[in-house]
C-alpha cells in the first residue's frame, strides 16, 4: 500500500498516534497509549476515537490531506465520527495489509480517512487491488465515481435503516440521524427499521479478536512485556485472551459463512444499510468509557459488518453535546465501494457538515 501511495505522488508527512496494539489487549480509557490520550480537535477534553486516533484527529485539524486508518471492529468508523471526518472501511481484501501490524488476520482492514467521501475515493483508487505480498487481497475492479457526474441509475438507491441502531442513541445523535434520513429521501428510497440477520455477532467478534490477537502478540504476552502497557486492562487482557479455546474460535469462524449468506440475501433486497456511526458523541478523556454515557444502549452494526467483511463509510452529519460531531454510516455488500461513495458524496453535496472546521483550525 505504501508503495502504491508513493507511486501516486503521496508524501509521508507523519506517523500518527493510535491506541496501543490497536486495542487488542483491551482498554477502557482514552489514554491507553504511551503518548497519552489523543484528543478530538473539536473539544480538547474529549477523545478522538480509536484505534486510528491520530488519523482522525490529524485530518480533522487540517494537518494532513488524508490519513490511513486500520479497522478490525470499528477503528476507522469511530474516529471518523468522533472527529467529524469521512472514513472508509473497504471490503476485506480490497487493500493490502502488508507491513501493517496484525491484530486479527481475518478481520483487519486498512482504509482512507479524509475530509470528504470524494477524497476517500481518490485515495482508495490508489491503494486498492491485489498484492502478492498479501494473499488475502483481491482485485474488485474499483473505480471511483467522478464527482458531479450524473448517475446512470434509473431507480433510486434502496436504503434500509438498521433497527435498534438509533432509537436509544443520545437525543442529538438520534435527531441528527433522522434529519439525515430526510436528506437521503431526496434521492433514495428509505425503509425504516430493518433487522439484521440474527446471529451472535458480539461473542463471535470477541472470540476471534481474542484468539487471533493472543496469537499475534504471543511473544509479548509470554515474555511479560504486556506489564509495560499503558492500559490496566491491557496488562492482563492478553492472558485471558490466550484462554479462548480452539472449539470456541472454530465455532465463531464457522458461523461467518452462514452470516455472509444471509447478509448477501439481505443485500438482494436493500442495496445499502444506514445507521448512526456511533450512538454517542466522543467520550471525555477523564472518565472510563463505561462511565461516560451509561444510559445509552443503542446497538451498532459495526461488529456484524466487520465479521462479514463488507465495506462501510462514516461521514459527518451534525453536532451533539459539547459541540462534538456526530456521524452517519453507510454499509454495502462486498465490493460496493463505488456505490457507497456515490451515495455519501450525494449526501455531502446536499449538506455542509463536512465543510465545518474545528475551532482550533480557524
Amino acid at each position: 500500500m505504501i508503495r502504491k501511495l508513493r507511486e501516486a505522488g503521496a508524501i509521508l508527512a507523519a506517523k500518527l498516534a493510535m491506541i496501543e496494539l490497536a486495542g487488542g489487549m483491551n482498554y477502557n480509557q482514552a489514554d491507553a497509549s504511551l503518548f497519552g490520550a489523543c484528543r478530538t480537535p473539536w473539544n480538547m477534553d474529549y477523545w478522538s476515537g480509536g484505534s486510528s486516533s491520530g488519523s482522525g484527529a490529524a485530518v480533522a485539524a487540517g494537518l494532513v490531506g488524508f490519513a490511513i486508518g486500520s479497522e478490525t471492529s470499528g477503528s476507522i468508523i469511530t474516529p471518523a465520527a468522533f472527529c467529524g471526518v469521512s472514513g472508509l472501511r473497504p471490503t476485506y481484501g480490497a487493500v493490502s495489509r502488508h507491513g501493517a501490524m496484525a491484530l486479527s488476520w481475518t478481520l483487519d482492514k486498512l482504509g482512507p480517512m479524509c475530509r470528504t467521501a470524494s477524497d476517500c475515493g481518490i485515495v482508495l483508487e490508489a491503494i486498492a487491488g491485489r498484492d502478492p505480498l498479501d494473499p488475502t487481497t483481491r482485485d474488485f475492479g474499483f473505480r471511483r465515481p467522478l464527482r458531479g457526474r450524473k448517475s446512470s441509475r434509473r431507480t433510486p438507491v434502496r436504503i434500509a435503516v438498521v433497527k435498534d441502531s438509533y432509537e436509544k442513541a443520545q437525543p442529538e445523535v438520534r435527531e441528527n440521524f433522522r434529519s439525515s434520513l430526510d436528506v437521503l429521501k431526496r434521492f433514495a428510497t428509505v425503509e425504516m427499521d430493518v433487522k439484521l440477520p440474527e446471529f451472535p455477532y458480539g461473542p463471535a467478534v470477541g472470540a476471534i479478536v481474542d484468539a487471533e490477537g493472543a496469537s499475534a502478540f504471543r511473544d509479548l504476552i509470554e515474555s511479560g512485556g504486556v506489564k509495560e502497557l499503558a492500559s490496566p486492562e491491557g496488562r492482563i487482557g492478553g492472558y485471558s485472551a490466550s484462554l479462548i479455546t480452539a472449539v470456541d474460535y472454530l465455532h465463531a469462524m464457522r458461523m461467518r459463512a452462514p452470516m455472509r449468506r444471509e447478509w448477501a440475501r439481505m443485500f438482494e433486497k436493500y442495496e445499502l444499510l444506514v445507521a448512526p456511526s456511533r450512538s454517542t458523541v466522543s467520550y471525555p478523556i477523564n472518565k472510563p468509557f463505561d462511565e461516560a454515557y451509561p444510559e445509552i444502549s443503542a446497538a451498532s452494526p459495526i461488529g456484524a459488518s466487520n465479521l462479514v467483511g463488507v465495506p462501510a463509510i462514516s461521514i459527518p452529519n451534525g453536532f451533539g453535546q459539547n459541540d462534538l460531531p456526530t456521524g452517519i454510516q453507510f454499509i454495502g455488500p462486498t465490493g460496493s465501494e463505488s456505490m457507497l461513495l456515490e451515495v455519501a458524496d450525494s449526501y455531502q453535496q446536499s449538506t455542509r457538515w463536512h465543510k465545518r472546521q474545528p475551532p482550533l483550525v480557524k
